[in-house]
């Protein structure tokens, strides 16, 4: 991760052409949108440009899903085929990371997923996600734990089996090799 929160113009340049294509592979995340609006909003709008690029460059193969016309945002979710490779064996969130008397892992999600200005997805955008694909066959990721689950110490994470969406606890101080976090990222659409 960087530290100033900005990119290079030639990586953002990169990363305007990887999103550009992954979106005109990719239509039916995104009907009626066109990438030129979205491309001026993404120019318009450098800290989401550093979000994307630390999805992209965790694995997360980032892309639009949809345009909130109540909220004037397009939405980005991380659509790489299994949890994001860079975002891996983490804790769900600092206080399950430290309760951790050995063995800690070297981040947590929530900590991850803020320094890269994204959120978790929800229960319910996780399983939109999944109306896209097969996602998390092999994986599991992290999804946002209700206050009320997490109070009690628990964390929860979704994955793809047997042609459904699962959604199970564990700890939130639990990590594994094959547990990431998918991220969610809103763009205003520039007027």
């Amino acid at each position: 991760m960087t530290s100033n929160k900005g990119i290079l113009p030639a990586q953002a340049e990169e990363l305007l052409s990887t999103l550009q294509a992954r979106f005109e592979k990719n239509m039916n995340r995104h009907e009626g949108l066109e990438w030129a609006a979205v491309q001026d909003s993404l120019k318009a709008s450098p800290d989401k440009l550093f979000s994307l690029h630390q999805m992209e460059a965790t694995g997360g193969e980032p892309d639009v899903l949809s345009l909130d016309n109540h909220a004037g945002a397009y939405t980005f979710y991380d659509f790489a085929a299994e949890s994001p490779a860079g975002r891996r064996s983490i804790c769900y969130d600092r206080a399950g990371l430290e309760s951790r008397k050995e063995n800690r892992p070297e981040n947590n999600a929530v900590d991850m997923a803020d320094a890269m200005g994204i959120e978790l997805l929800s229960e319910e955008q996780y399983r939109t996600l999944q109306q896209f694909g097969k996602f998390d066959t092999k994986t599991s990721s992290w999804i946002k734990a209700p206050a009320d689950i997490r109070k009690l110490g628990g964390g929860l994470f979704a994955e793809f089996r047997y042609g459904k969406v699962f959604v199970y606890h564990n700890g939130a101080q639990s990590y594994y090799a094959a547990r990431g976090f998918r991220g969610i990222l809103a763009v205003q659409v520039r007027q």
